[in-house]
């Protein structure tokens, strides 16, 4: 569970003002599928976030979930570490709104994620 956490501090500095939590502005989360988010490039993944930071954030989190697990690392439970692996998503993000989401975050896992500790449950 820590590792879920993790996730969340990493990405919570990808956007200012959202908080840990916060659901979309209309009140209802997001609906998506992993197999959606994947396939979305930025632009698409705010769209498909209902164009909120909540959203967007949500897709992040289960995009850095998923290649965290695809990878066999675990999400550092550390907020310096969380903070540059949010500046990391943002800068790649803005210099092309047309690229995969996915890859970024997956760069950014590969990039900040560790190997699970010997004899943890991951």
């Amino acid at each position: 569970m820590p590792n879920r956490y993790a996730a969340v501090l990493w990405v919570a500095s990808l956007v200012p003002g959202v908080a840990i939590g916060q659901q979309a502005s209309s009140g209802a989360a997001p609906n998506f599928t992993i197999d959606q988010a994947v396939t979305c490039s930025v632009h698409d993944a705010w769209e498909l976030g209902g164009k909120t930071e909540a959203g967007f954030f949500a897709i992040v989190q289960a995009e850095a979930e998923l290649a965290a697990q695809k990878r066999g690392l675990v999400l550092p439970d550390n907020e310096t570490v969380g903070h540059q692996f949010g500046e990391y998503i943002k800068t790649q993000a803005k210099m092309d709104h047309d690229q995969l989401l996915y890859a970024i975050v997956d760069r950014a896992v590969r990039k900040y994620g560790t190997k699970p500790a010997a004899g943890g449950s991951k």
